[in-house]
């Protein structure tokens, strides 16, 4: 018999979006095989959400929840594959379920989450809507906080402030979430992405023919450019471009600790149905 690895309990939890407790004992019964561990749980209790798993959930809601006084708050995206579902009242009542769950027991792990209970709830859930449903990512915040979520409910930002008050925090949300600023400040941008971008950057100086020391300048003009437009508090505030977020954040005294901006869908890929075909 293969050993269960933590590996293969990941992989077969990504292909059925079953609770992990269900997909190791699978594991264990079908002594490894995946695709016998996949029937299997095709012929259990979850047997139509093992055969919707297939499909991508790359629509859904973000759903949000602030404490009263503003000290604490939590944000879920929970997908669903399409935006008619979305607007299903079944689905529309547990994003609320997620959220609350997740507010009361401020856990950001999605498969802890879920092995709280909310699993047979979303195996529920898909029975009655017949579409592929799960929950995508958790952030917990607390301090002071400002918040922010677009109207279709597909954008939600938390902001963690110090100092500053509510309103300065929604003010930095909104601006988030029309801009999606990479991180904080340039100092937080990773190594890694910045070096990407100098050997592009370099690559195009050097083919424009100038002398080495012009080249060099070209190219750090434009890593610190980048910088600037990835980066909040290099950005002019939408609400005022005449002042950068992070001369509006002195002027308040007050600093972005951090922030989480979830956009429903962004970095899944997309299931496209040629129906022609």
């Amino acid at each position: 018999m293969a050993a269960i690895t933590a590996q293969m309990v990941k992989e077969l939890r990504e292909r059925t979006s079953l609770g992990m407790m269900d997909c190791k004992r699978a594991l264990v019964e079908s002594e490894g095989d995946m695709d016998l561990a996949i029937d299997n749980l095709r012929k259990s209790s979850g047997m139509k959400a093992a055969k919707k798993a297939g499909r991508i959930a790359s629509d859904g809601l973000i759903g949000m929840k602030v404490a009263e006084n503003g000290t604490s708050a939590v944000m879920v995206e929970v997908n669903c594959e399409t935006d008619f579902a979305a607007r299903n009242e079944n689905f529309l009542e547990f994003v609320t379920t997620v959220t609350n769950q997740a507010f009361s027991s401020k856990e950001t792990d999605v498969a802890k989450l879920l092995d709280s209970g909310l699993e047979v709830t979303r195996e529920n859930l898909v029975q009655k809507i017949g579409e592929n449903c799960s929950i995508r990512r958790v952030e917990a915040f607390e301090g002071v906080i400002g918040s922010y979520m677009h109207t279709n409910g597909r954008i939600g930002v938390l902001v963690s402030l110090e100092g500053g008050n509510s309103e300065l925090g929604r003010d930095v949300a909104m601006h988030i979430a029309a801009t999606s600023p990479a991180v904080v400040s340039p100092d937080d941008a990773p190594a890694d992405v910045v070096a990407k971008e100098r050997e592009i950057f370099t690559a195009q100086a050097r083919e424009s023919g100038k002398p080495p020391e012009i080249v060099e300048k070209m190219i750090e003009g434009r890593i610190r450019k980048y910088l600037a437009e990835i980066s909040l508090t290099e950005q002019p505030f939408v609400k005022g471009g005449d002042i950068k977020i992070g001369a509006l954040l002195n002027r308040e005294g007050a600093e972005v600790i951090r922030f989480a901006r979830f956009e429903v869908g962004e970095g899944i890929e997309k299931e496209e149905e040629d129906f022609a075909a």
